[in-house]
């Protein structure tokens, strides 16, 4: 199933790089590589959500300014206190992603990366030192098995997009029964369907 949900940013690569061109924003002075699947922008995240007979398998990256308000390393209480609450909640999927009670799903893992707990850097920074550029992601992986699959014809996000309100746009990649697509979610739009 791992093979299945790493395959999935490529096998949508195409639709990616077109959205990508389309929302391109040419009023910015940096350069960066069209077409990239993981650009790092505040107030968006990416996730990928995939269904495979009962197991549902959900990644979410996210700048961690949209889930702590800063991507410095946690030095003071404060921000300490603010790292182990979003913490807390993403620990806890089933409140973050309301899925239908009648599928019957239930955790079976879970994985938390990010400079700011503690992990190493990120592979694709050069130098290691995420925080000196001011760019730290939030990586969290889910596996869920569902008793009842036929019933999972949806993941609404909107208890997501309320627990970090500075998450403004969720782009989902998914990949089910009916299919695969690639789509935008907001907080008033936050249903994806499967």
């Amino acid at each position: 199933m791992r093979r299945l949900l790493l395959a999935l940013p490529f096998a949508l690569l195409p639709l990616a790089v077109a959205q990508a061109h389309d929302d391109h924003d040419h009023d910015h002075d940096h350069d960066h590589a069209h077409g990239t699947l993981a650009a790092h922008e505040h107030g968006v995240a990416s996730l990928n959500a995939v269904l495979d007979d009962s197991t549902l398998e959900l990644q979410l990256v996210s700048p961690a300014m949209n889930l702590v308000g800063f991507e410095h390393a946690a030095s003071s209480d404060a921000d300490k206190a603010k790292v182990a609450a979003a913490r807390q909640q993403l620990e806890q999927p089933l409140k973050l992603f309301a899925l239908p009670a009648a599928a019957g799903c239930k955790e079976d893992s879970q994985e938390l990366e990010s400079p700011l707990f503690g992990d190493a850097p990120e592979a694709d920074d050069d130098d290691g030192d995420a925080h000196e550029h001011g760019h730290a992601d939030v990586h969290a992986h889910y596996q869920l098995t569902c008793a009842n699959p036929g019933k999972l014809t949806q993941v609404d996000l909107a208890p997501l997009f309320k627990a970090f309100p500075a998450t403004q746009k969720i782009n989902v990649q998914a990949i089910g029964p009916n299919g695969q697509k690639g789509l935008e979610t907001t907080p008033g739009k936050a249903v994806v369907a499967f």
